[in-house]
């Protein structure tokens, strides 16, 4: 039996190793990639001395190699033997030079710049300042005090850094560990429970990195005890407003005299508890917080209590914290298709609100064409993302109190061979609500193209509004429909392939057509026996300056119109004179604007029965009667007579014959009313000219029924004979009755007179009854004019 073959020469073995290698290839490489170009370390502020040296740090990780620049004030620095670029990326200003309003200077915004083959990203900016030291601008004063009272000195200074403040008495240091004497750092020395050997001269010394200064000397007398009466409390010094960073020491001042000793307490004006942590009390009543947060911001209330009773004085200051922008949530790198939607997402918080800014690639990036900011900032979002658009994104916050920023990178997925744009991208109006749109085949890598998809947005929309219609490969146009009157919208164009989307046609504009008006709602009431009037209402889309009416009719027996009469926009009735009251007319009113003419609103009226009316049943005038009787005394002796007989008549009338006379005035109403509704309903007639079932009453503004011919001479036969139906012509709701109008009937001719006649006599009857009369009185013509 052959001995094993070694390990190293079983080819199994080298196959192993070659696949680790290659493994170790592909896992380097995706590390690589996956490294995204971020800082590890970034500038901070500085206060620099003056001729001293400074560097300011920064250095960037990522997918090398990287090249790292700086810009002071937005502006890239050069390099130079006054700013060093180290090789870790860190600047080096070897001799900073202050601002001295002449000559260069190193004070300003500094930010680092990194930048490799995916992009590039921007530091969060450093603020860089000469350390200075003013004069004293509040020297201490001389000060008389009673032994057991209490004595305060103050100085003010401005420097860079925030000055050290320390407090000399007879040019010796002040001991702090004597509890009467308390030093506030913002330059107050307080000295309680008084005594003679406290008397002397204070001086206040400042100092920082920039210079030490001494104020002028200030006096203390004490003077021998005092009186011991009782004295108010009263608040020599309350606490100031004061606006602080996180993290830093608040001291609320509060001094308080009187006799006795007043008790000194704090309380929040908002009602919330001050707390323990982080709180101590300095000297007698001074209130001292470390490491403040936001939460400490309020209105803090200083109150000085006589002890035992309820007297007291207070005084208040505001604390305001402020606190720099930090993110909650971080922008994240995303890797998307060529022609989809990336977004970021970046939210800040800070005291005050910090304001969020994006930068692509290092400048500044705005809304517009495919890119969207919503929700403060704080959402960007890029739509039909293109190989341009594949870059670094930062998103930069900045409050009063400092700013960040953080970054993310959009890595845009282009499959080979895909097609090229559709070309030719053309879109035409068709109407008031339609678009056609029409393009050419790509140029390139056209056979796997399975269809084509129309991207469509009002052009004032942001682009996540749009929304698609997908068309086949063999279609080269697309009729858009549904679209709104007088508005632009925008489309283009991608192609696609089982393997992806091609990139964007170029985007077209386009405005639809203006809408024309709608037909107008129209009703026609009968005046005479050749007048009509036309009552309509006023359709949307007119305005009065941009359109009108036009108005057509025409006997129903003859093919011309009389027309068009133009009709001003702002006119709702027009009345038509001189009418043929034999006939049967048609009437047609359209609205018309700036786009063109609305379809028209088409009725029918009747004038026969009007003329057949006034023959058979003149209207009664009694007052004709009453004047010729006023003519003569005699008369007016008789009519006297005649009116106590009348009163006599009515009042037996009234008691036997009352219910007798109503029931024959109901039967003959009831013999003269039409069979399809009350009198009341004067809208129907119109609805029954135009061929609508009796379920369809009452919508006159609804849809109409245009009728032929076949059905105009059903209805309205060139010659009413006897036993022909007829149709009653009713007025517009809520329109006041004529007097002359017309009812036709299907009773012999010579039953109509009779009827007529017992209808005029009735109505000359019941003019002084009203239970008699109609409920809607009919005007004389003369007034419907």
């Amino acid at each position: 039996m052959a001995p094993p073959r070694p390990a190293l020469l079983r080819p199994r073995f080298w196959l192993l190793l070659l696949r680790l290698l290659l493994l170790q290839l592909v896992l380097g490489s995706d590390l690589g990639h996956a490294t995204e170009l971020a800082f590890t370390v970034e500038p901070s502020d500085e206060i620099v001395v003056p001729e001293r040296s400074v560097v300011l740090g920064c250095r960037a990780e990522g997918t090398p190699p990287i090249r790292v620049t700086w810009r002071k004030n937005g502006v890239e620095l050069p390099e130079s033997s006054h700013a060093l670029v180290l090789a870790n990326g860190s600047l080096l200003l070897p001799s900073f030079r202050p601002d001295r309003g002449t000559g260069p200077s190193d004070e300003g915004d500094y930010d680092c710049v990194a930048q490799n083959r995916f992009g590039l990203v921007v530091s969060r900016k450093a603020r860089i300042q000469a350390a200075t030291m003013s004069d004293f601008h509040v020297h201490p004063q001389a000060t008389v005090g009673e032994e057991g009272g209490v004595a305060r000195f103050q100085c003010q200074i401005h420097g860079l850094p925030k000055p050290l403040i320390l407090w000399e008495k007879n040019h010796i240091p002040i001991d702090t560990r004597n509890d009467r004497y308390t030093l506030l750092p913002k330059g107050v020395l307080q000295i309680t429970g008084l005594r003679a050997e406290d008397s002397g001269i204070f001086h206040c010394v400042a100092s920082n990195i920039a210079s030490v200064r001494v104020s002028r000397g200030a006096s203390l007398t004490v003077s021998g005890s005092g009186s011991g009466a009782y004295k108010e409390p009263t608040i020599l010094v309350g606490p100031e407003n004061l606006t602080l960073t996180v993290h830093q020491t608040a001291v609320l001042e509060c001094v308080a005299t009187g006799n006795p000793r007043p008790i000194v307490s704090w309380s929040r004006l908002d009602g919330r508890p001050i707390g323990v942590e982080g709180i101590q009390v300095l000297g007698t009543g001074n209130l001292i917080i470390s490491d403040v947060t936001v939460q400490h911001s309020g209105v803090y209330v200083c109150a000085a209590n006589r002890p035992g009773t309820r007297v007291r004085r207070t005084a208040q200051g505001r604390l305001v914290v402020q606190a720099p922008a930090e993110f909650i949530q971080h922008p994240q790198s995303i890797s998307r298709p060529a022609g989809t939607t990336a977004m970021f997402t970046c939210q800040a918080q800070g005291e005050p609100p910090p304001h969020v800014t994006w930068l692509k690639n290092g400048q500044v990036l705005g809304p517009g064409g495919h890119v969207r900011l919503r929700n403060n900032n704080s959402t960007l979002t890029i739509s039909g993302i293109g190989p341009e658009d594949e870059a670094i994104y930062q998103c930069v916050a900045e409050n009063s109190a400092g700013s960040s920023q953080a970054s993310a990178r959009l890595t845009v997925l282009w499959a080979e061979g895909l097609p090229g744009p559709p070309r030719d991208v053309h879109a035409v109006s068709v109407s008031a609500t339609s678009v056609r749109v029409s393009w050419s085949e790509p140029l390139l890598n056209t056979k796997e193209i399975i269809g084509y998809v129309l991207h469509i947005r009002k052009a004032a929309d942001p682009p996540e509004l749009e929304y698609q219609e997908a068309v086949s490969k063999s279609t080269f146009q697309q009729l858009v429909s549904d679209l709104e009157p007088s508005t632009s919208y925008s489309f283009y164009i991608k192609a696609y392939t089982p393997r992806g989307a091609s990139l964007a046609s170029v985007p077209t504009l386009v405005s639809t057509l203006g809408e024309v008006p709608a037909p107008p709602p129209l009703s026609i009431r009968v005046l005479s026996s050749n007048s009509v009037q036309l009552l309509w209402e006023l359709p949307p889309k007119l305005t009065h300056a941009e359109g009108g009416f036009k108005l057509f009719y025409r006997p129903a027996s003859q093919a011309l119109f009389t027309g068009p009469i133009v009709l001003p926009g702002a006119l709702t009735a027009y009345n038509i004179t001189q009418l043929d009251p034999t006939e049967v007319y048609e009437v047609k009113l359209q609205a018309y604007n700036q786009h063109g003419d609305g379809n028209a609103t088409i009725r029918f009226v009747s004038l026969r029965g009007a003329s057949e009316r006034t023959a058979l049943s003149p209207p009664c005038d009694c007052r004709k009667d009453e004047t010729s009787n006023k003519t003569s005394a005699t008369g007016i002796i008789i009519g006297i007579h005649i009116g106590v007989t009348c009163i006599i008549f009515c009042v037996l009338f009234l008691m036997f014959g009352y219910r007798g006379r109503l029931l024959q005035c109901k039967d003959v109403e009831d013999q003269l009313s039409p069979p399809q509704g009350p009198r009341s309903q004067r809208d129907l007639g119109i609805l029954a000219l135009n061929g609508m079932a009796q379920g369809d009453r009452g919508q006159i503004n609804g849809d109409e029924k245009r009728l032929d011919l076949n059905e105009l001479e059903q209805l309205f036969p060139l010659s009413l004979g006897s036993g022909q139906q007829g149709a009653r012509l009713m007025l517009d709701p809520g329109s006041p009755e004529p007097c002359d109008e017309t009812q036709l009937s299907s009773l012999p001719p010579d039953e109509l007179s009779v009827l007529e006649e017992q209808m005029a006599e009735t109505s000359c009857l019941a003019a002084g009854t009203p239970a008699h009369r109609d409920e809607v009185t009919s005007p004389s013509p003369s007034n419907e004019g």
